[in-house]
Protein backbone atom coordinates (compact mmCIF):
# COMPACT_ATOMS: atom_id res chain seq x y z
CA UNK A 1 0.00 0.00 0.00
CA UNK A 2 1.22 3.54 -0.94
CA UNK A 3 0.86 5.82 1.70
CA UNK A 4 1.87 8.83 0.07
CA UNK A 5 -0.74 8.86 -2.61
CA UNK A 6 -2.55 11.78 -3.54
CA UNK A 7 -5.98 13.48 -4.72
CA UNK A 8 -3.99 16.15 -6.86
CA UNK A 9 -2.02 14.60 -9.58
CA UNK A 10 1.49 16.79 -10.12
CA UNK A 11 1.10 19.42 -12.45
CA UNK A 12 0.96 18.02 -15.75
CA UNK A 13 2.67 19.66 -19.07
CA UNK A 14 0.32 20.33 -21.93
CA UNK A 15 2.81 18.07 -23.88
CA UNK A 16 1.30 15.27 -22.43
CA UNK A 17 -2.14 15.33 -23.29
CA UNK A 18 -1.94 13.58 -26.11
CA UNK A 19 -0.60 10.92 -24.48
CA UNK A 20 -3.16 10.49 -21.56
CA UNK A 21 -6.14 11.09 -24.00
CA UNK A 22 -4.99 8.17 -26.41
CA UNK A 23 -6.40 5.81 -24.09
CA UNK A 24 -9.12 3.04 -24.80
CA UNK A 25 -12.29 2.26 -23.84
CA UNK A 26 -14.19 4.03 -21.12
CA UNK A 27 -10.96 4.87 -19.49
CA UNK A 28 -10.30 7.60 -22.71
CA UNK A 29 -13.30 9.12 -21.77
CA UNK A 30 -12.61 9.24 -18.01
CA UNK A 31 -8.65 10.77 -18.46
CA UNK A 32 -9.75 13.22 -21.25
CA UNK A 33 -13.03 14.42 -19.07
CA UNK A 34 -10.32 14.91 -16.13
CA UNK A 35 -7.36 16.40 -17.99
CA UNK A 36 -9.83 18.83 -19.33
CA UNK A 37 -10.61 19.97 -15.47
CA UNK A 38 -7.36 19.85 -14.98
CA UNK A 39 -5.90 22.13 -17.22
CA UNK A 40 -8.87 24.72 -17.08
CA UNK A 41 -8.71 24.54 -12.93
CA UNK A 42 -7.89 27.80 -11.89
CA UNK A 43 -5.44 26.62 -9.11
CA UNK A 44 -3.90 24.25 -11.65
CA UNK A 45 -3.01 27.66 -13.70
CA UNK A 46 -2.47 29.51 -10.53
CA UNK A 47 0.26 27.23 -9.14
CA UNK A 48 1.94 26.98 -12.48
CA UNK A 49 2.30 30.19 -12.71
CA UNK A 50 3.61 30.71 -9.27
CA UNK A 51 5.85 27.86 -9.83
CA UNK A 52 4.63 25.29 -7.43
CA UNK A 53 4.54 21.36 -7.94
CA UNK A 54 0.51 20.80 -7.31
CA UNK A 55 -2.91 22.91 -6.97
CA UNK A 56 -2.90 21.53 -3.28
CA UNK A 57 0.18 24.35 -1.80
CA UNK A 58 -3.05 26.77 -2.55
CA UNK A 59 -5.34 24.11 0.30
CA UNK A 60 -1.94 24.74 2.84
CA UNK A 61 -1.94 28.40 2.08
CA UNK A 62 -5.90 28.63 2.86
CA UNK A 63 -5.45 26.70 6.15
CA UNK A 64 -2.29 29.08 6.93
CA UNK A 65 -3.54 32.15 6.32
CA UNK A 66 -7.13 31.35 8.21
CA UNK A 67 -5.29 29.74 11.09
CA UNK A 68 -1.95 31.28 10.88
CA UNK A 69 -0.12 27.82 11.34
CA UNK A 70 3.51 29.10 10.18
CA UNK A 71 5.95 31.23 11.53
CA UNK A 72 9.44 32.26 11.24
CA UNK A 73 11.98 30.34 12.89
CA UNK A 74 9.22 27.41 13.05
CA UNK A 75 10.42 23.87 12.23
CA UNK A 76 8.12 21.94 10.15
CA UNK A 77 7.71 18.19 9.53
CA UNK A 78 5.73 17.05 6.28
CA UNK A 79 4.47 13.75 5.92
CA UNK A 80 3.49 12.78 2.57
CA UNK A 81 5.27 15.42 0.81
CA UNK A 82 5.75 14.55 -2.38
CA UNK A 83 5.60 16.09 -5.18
CA UNK A 84 6.77 18.65 -2.97
CA UNK A 85 3.71 21.47 -3.20
CA UNK A 86 3.68 21.54 0.88
CA UNK A 87 6.70 21.93 1.22
CA UNK A 88 7.68 24.64 -1.33
CA UNK A 89 4.98 26.63 0.58
CA UNK A 90 6.58 26.42 3.80
CA UNK A 91 9.65 27.63 2.51
CA UNK A 92 8.42 30.50 0.98
CA UNK A 93 7.20 31.28 3.83
CA UNK A 94 9.94 31.04 6.06
CA UNK A 95 11.93 32.64 3.99
CA UNK A 96 12.33 36.51 4.98
CA UNK A 97 11.57 37.66 1.46
CA UNK A 98 8.84 34.98 0.63
CA UNK A 99 11.85 33.84 -1.95
CA UNK A 100 11.62 30.04 -3.02
CA UNK A 101 15.60 30.04 -2.96
CA UNK A 102 18.36 31.71 -0.38
CA UNK A 103 17.99 32.55 3.28
CA UNK A 104 15.62 30.21 5.67
CA UNK A 105 14.76 31.29 8.49
CA UNK A 106 13.20 28.07 10.14
CA UNK A 107 13.79 24.34 9.19
CA UNK A 108 11.52 21.76 7.02
CA UNK A 109 11.80 18.31 6.98
CA UNK A 110 10.17 16.43 4.10
CA UNK A 111 9.14 12.62 4.22
CA UNK A 112 7.70 10.76 1.39
CA UNK A 113 7.45 6.71 0.43
CA UNK A 114 8.18 8.00 -2.94
CA UNK A 115 11.18 10.26 -4.02
CA UNK A 116 10.65 13.79 -4.47
CA UNK A 117 12.55 16.05 -6.50
CA UNK A 118 15.08 18.54 -4.23
CA UNK A 119 13.75 21.87 -3.07
CA UNK A 120 16.68 24.25 -1.63
CA UNK A 121 16.57 24.10 1.94
CA UNK A 122 14.23 21.18 2.60
CA UNK A 123 15.74 17.90 3.93
CA UNK A 124 14.25 14.65 2.49
CA UNK A 125 13.54 11.51 3.48
CA UNK A 126 12.48 8.83 1.42
CA UNK A 127 10.86 6.31 3.45
CA UNK A 128 7.57 4.16 4.69
CA UNK A 129 6.31 6.55 7.65
CA UNK A 130 5.07 3.49 9.34
CA UNK A 131 8.25 1.75 9.58
CA UNK A 132 10.76 1.98 12.74
CA UNK A 133 14.12 2.93 10.87
CA UNK A 134 11.64 5.61 8.92
CA UNK A 135 10.95 7.21 12.12
CA UNK A 136 14.49 7.12 13.15
CA UNK A 137 16.32 8.79 10.23
CA UNK A 138 13.18 11.29 10.90
CA UNK A 139 14.75 11.69 14.23
CA UNK A 140 17.96 11.94 13.50
CA UNK A 141 17.49 14.79 11.25
CA UNK A 142 15.73 16.48 14.36
CA UNK A 143 18.98 15.82 16.81
CA UNK A 144 20.53 17.33 13.02
CA UNK A 145 22.74 20.58 14.62
CA UNK A 146 21.84 19.67 18.21
CA UNK A 147 24.91 19.59 20.62
CA UNK A 148 25.56 16.01 22.33
CA UNK A 149 23.74 14.58 25.01
CA UNK A 150 20.23 17.27 23.56
CA UNK A 151 17.19 16.02 23.04
CA UNK A 152 16.05 16.44 19.07
CA UNK A 153 14.83 19.69 18.43
CA UNK A 154 10.44 19.84 19.06
CA UNK A 155 8.65 20.48 16.08
CA UNK A 156 6.19 23.48 15.95
CA UNK A 157 4.08 22.57 13.14
CA UNK A 158 3.35 18.71 11.41
CA UNK A 159 1.68 18.66 8.20
CA UNK A 160 -0.33 15.49 6.62
CA UNK A 161 -1.24 15.20 3.20
CA UNK A 162 -0.61 11.43 3.49
CA UNK A 163 -3.50 8.93 2.30
CA UNK A 164 -3.68 5.56 0.71
CA UNK A 165 -4.23 4.11 -1.92
CA UNK A 166 -8.13 3.66 -1.55
CA UNK A 167 -9.66 -0.17 -2.24
CA UNK A 168 -13.22 0.79 -2.68
CA UNK A 169 -13.67 -1.62 0.15
CA UNK A 170 -15.13 1.21 2.75
CA UNK A 171 -14.04 -0.67 6.25
CA UNK A 172 -10.83 -1.58 4.63
CA UNK A 173 -10.36 2.50 3.40
CA UNK A 174 -11.28 3.47 6.54
CA UNK A 175 -9.12 1.28 8.86
CA UNK A 176 -6.09 2.46 6.46
CA UNK A 177 -6.84 6.12 6.35
CA UNK A 178 -7.50 6.02 10.42
CA UNK A 179 -4.13 3.87 10.87
CA UNK A 180 -2.01 7.11 8.85
CA UNK A 181 -4.04 9.48 11.13
CA UNK A 182 -3.42 8.27 14.17
CA UNK A 183 0.18 7.59 13.58
CA UNK A 184 0.61 11.60 12.82
CA UNK A 185 -1.19 12.17 15.97
CA UNK A 186 1.06 9.84 17.90
CA UNK A 187 3.70 11.64 16.21
CA UNK A 188 2.92 14.84 17.63
CA UNK A 189 2.22 13.60 20.70
CA UNK A 190 5.88 13.16 21.01
CA UNK A 191 7.51 15.09 19.06
CA UNK A 192 5.87 18.52 18.75
CA UNK A 193 5.91 21.99 21.00
CA UNK A 194 3.03 21.79 23.35
CA UNK A 195 1.28 24.79 21.58
CA UNK A 196 2.41 23.37 18.38
CA UNK A 197 -0.11 22.27 15.31
CA UNK A 198 -1.06 18.74 13.36
CA UNK A 199 -2.81 19.00 9.89
CA UNK A 200 -4.02 15.73 8.56
CA UNK A 201 -6.20 15.44 5.33
CA UNK A 202 -9.22 12.31 6.15
CA UNK A 203 -11.55 11.59 4.19
CA UNK A 204 -15.72 11.73 5.17
CA UNK A 205 -17.33 8.42 5.45
CA UNK A 206 -17.03 5.30 8.00
CA UNK A 207 -14.23 6.24 10.79
CA UNK A 208 -14.73 10.12 10.15
CA UNK A 209 -16.62 10.96 13.47
CA UNK A 210 -13.81 8.59 15.56
CA UNK A 211 -11.26 10.68 14.22
CA UNK A 212 -12.61 13.56 15.00
CA UNK A 213 -12.91 12.59 18.24
CA UNK A 214 -9.16 11.46 18.72
CA UNK A 215 -8.29 15.19 17.61
CA UNK A 216 -10.89 16.66 20.14
CA UNK A 217 -9.14 14.31 22.58
CA UNK A 218 -5.30 15.10 21.45
CA UNK A 219 -5.83 19.03 21.47
CA UNK A 220 -6.91 21.86 22.97
CA UNK A 221 -8.21 23.46 19.76
CA UNK A 222 -9.73 21.57 16.91
CA UNK A 223 -10.57 22.89 13.18
CA UNK A 224 -12.28 20.99 10.69
CA UNK A 225 -11.79 22.60 7.36
CA UNK A 226 -12.06 22.04 3.20
CA UNK A 227 -9.85 24.85 1.40
CA UNK A 228 -11.85 26.00 -1.26
CA UNK A 229 -8.66 24.27 -3.64
CA UNK A 230 -9.60 20.66 -2.93
CA UNK A 231 -12.02 19.59 -5.86
CA UNK A 232 -16.03 20.13 -4.79
CA UNK A 233 -16.28 16.33 -6.21
CA UNK A 234 -13.81 15.02 -2.98
CA UNK A 235 -14.96 14.06 -0.03
CA UNK A 236 -11.38 15.14 1.19
CA UNK A 237 -11.55 17.45 4.30
CA UNK A 238 -8.46 18.48 6.75
CA UNK A 239 -8.59 18.20 10.11
CA UNK A 240 -6.25 20.75 12.25
CA UNK A 241 -5.13 20.62 15.97
CA UNK A 242 -3.69 23.50 18.12
CA UNK A 243 -2.28 22.89 21.33
CA UNK A 244 -1.35 19.11 22.74
CA UNK A 245 -3.42 18.01 25.44
CA UNK A 246 -1.36 15.41 27.45
CA UNK A 247 -3.14 12.00 26.93
CA UNK A 248 -1.73 11.08 30.11
CA UNK A 249 -3.97 14.05 31.92
CA UNK A 250 -7.76 12.45 32.71
CA UNK A 251 -9.24 15.64 34.34
CA UNK A 252 -9.45 17.23 30.97
CA UNK A 253 -13.08 16.69 29.23
CA UNK A 254 -13.12 16.18 25.44
CA UNK A 255 -16.89 17.76 24.99
CA UNK A 256 -15.81 21.18 26.58
CA UNK A 257 -12.88 21.16 23.69
CA UNK A 258 -13.44 24.12 20.87
CA UNK A 259 -14.89 22.42 17.43
CA UNK A 260 -15.38 24.72 14.47
CA UNK A 261 -16.99 23.29 11.51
Amino acid sequence: MKVNAKSDRKLLPKAATKSIVKSDGKGKKVNKAWLHDHINDPYVKQARKEGYRARAAFKLKEMDETLGLIKPGDCVVDLGSTPGAWSQYVRRKLSPTGAAAGALNGRIIGLDLLPMEPIEGVMFIQGDFREPEVLEKLEQALMSGQAQGQEPVKVDLVISDMAPNLSGIESADAARIAHLVELAVDFAQTRMKPDGALVVKLFHGSGYDDLVKLFQASFKVVKRIKPKASRPTSSETFLVGKGLIKVQKKSVNPSKLELDS
